[in-house]
């Protein structure tokens, strides 16, 4: 028999708050974080705009030597999962470390410091690479230095899909925890690419917004979008099972449900024109829940700000839910926080479980008028309203689906 999966702690950096009251606040005004980039030089490229965090000061959260040791994701994923810890109540000396793990992803590492490194292989030589190179960049550094930090030593996994990385390490942490594995894991995702190279990356597959107008640059589901916003941050849960939670009367913030992947087998960037392979990864996840596809009343869209997504992601909704997507509130949180890659997906679900817990439904920012095929109710106000499930999807490069299912938690 599956057990229960329920979220008892949160933590969030993101670039509308450097925890997860500032930043729960902020949605709720319907506040975003984009600005022209402060981290580098512009002048010569194409994008100017990003959502980069605020005076995050990662001391707060860790010593000295500790931020000298990591790049700039993995200060991030600690920062979240040591006010996650705070907020869930745990007393680890009370739990079994090896009950306790991780599934913690980050879609690329450090891109900051290959360019650091490479630049100093270049102008001096191979013994001038600093000796911490490859543990600071690699991917999965992330999850490895939260359980370092926090003494988890379950089960430690980095999943890495691209911009669903968040939503797969979460989906595959309540996984973990409904087939016996472990009794709690901290889950979500992290990224902090906000460099010359991410930047130029991205904009060299047109992916990114060229306007310069802070409030005109991430507008998911707007005629008028052209592309995506980068962000930074990242977000990190405790998921628990259920009768644990209960024996320590734990807060419950809400129950995971539902988990559904699939993949579009389609191309390495473009999502698949019909949204087949979405609406499969969303009706998954309904039936995994075991629940009817009517009983869905909210959708948190991946929404990108980018033509292909949000077109191809409104045909995935039709396709999953018939005639009952025009009833179905629909927004994007990248209206206000951009796109945080490999985090994007983390931070979102941690919107879905304040929404559903306080009865209320954040507007899309900046969207004013949609197109012809685009006819949904993409939430142009937000609104107060009692519901009982929160779908989240999102959606990566090389076709990677997924979507997971919070349900209202009631006592």
């Amino acid at each position: 028999m599956k057990r229960r999966v329920v979220i008892t702690g949160m933590g969030a950096v993101t670039p509308i708050g450097n925890d997860l009251d500032s930043t729960w606040e902020s949605i709720k005004a319907g506040k975003h974080g984009f600005a022209p980039i402060t981290a580098f030089d512009t002048t010569n490229f194409h994008c100017k705009l990003a959502a980069e965090l605020k005076d995050f000061n990662p001391e707060n959260h860790m010593d000295k030597k500790a931020v000298r040791r990591m790049e700039k994701f993995s200060r991030y994923a600690v920062a979240s999962a040591v006010m996650a810890l705070e907020d869930s109540g745990l007393d680890m000396e009370k739990e079994d470390a090896y009950m306790v793990g991780c599934s913690i992803g980050s879609g690329v590492g450090s891109i900051n410091a290959m360019e650091t490194e490479h630049k100093r292989m270049l102008d001096k030589n191979t013994d001038k690479v600093a000796p911490l190179f490859v543990p600071m960049f690699i991917s999965n550094m992330a999850a490895g230095n939260v359980s370092i930090h926090l003494g988890l030593k379950g089960k430690n996994i980095n999943v890495v899909t691209a911009c669903a990385t968040g939503t797969n390490s979460i989906g595959e942490a309540y996984r973990s925890i409904q087939y016996g594995d472990a009794d709690i894991m901290f889950a979500g995702g992290t990224e902090g690419c906000i460099s010359p190279l991410g930047i130029a990356g991205f904009s060299s597959l047109t992916a990114l917004s060229t306007s310069e107008d802070p409030d005109k640059c991430s507008i998911p589901f707007d005629k008028d979008r052209n592309g995506f916003v980068m962000g930074e941050g990242s977000g990190i849960v405790v998921l628990e099972e259920l009768e644990h939670a209960l024996k320590r009367n734990a807060k419950i913030y809400a129950e995971v449900v539902g988990y559904g992947c699939s993949a579009d087998a389609f191309h390495i960037t473009s999502p698949e024109e019909t949204g087949a392979g979405a609406a499969r990864a969303m009706i998954n996840a309904v039936n995994d829940a075991e629940i009817k596809p009517t009983d869905i009343t909210y959708i948190n869209a991946h929404g990108t700000s980018t033509h292909h997504n949000d077109l191809f992601e409104t045909r995935a909704i039709k396709l999953a839910f018939g005639d009952h997507a025009k009833n179905i509130k629909v927004n994007s949180t990248k209206s206000m926080i951009g796109h945080l890659l490999g985090a994007a997906g983390a931070v979102e679900f941690i919107v879905c479980a304040k929404e559903l817990e306080e009865g209320f439904i954040h507007k899309t920012v900046g969207l004013c008028e949609t197109e012809e095929e685009m006819d949904l109710d993409y939430c142009k106000e937000s609104l107060n309203i009692k519901f009982d499930y929160a779908l989240s999807n999102s959606l990566g490069f090389g076709g990677h689906n997924a979507s997971i299912l919070l349900k209202r938690w009631e006592v």
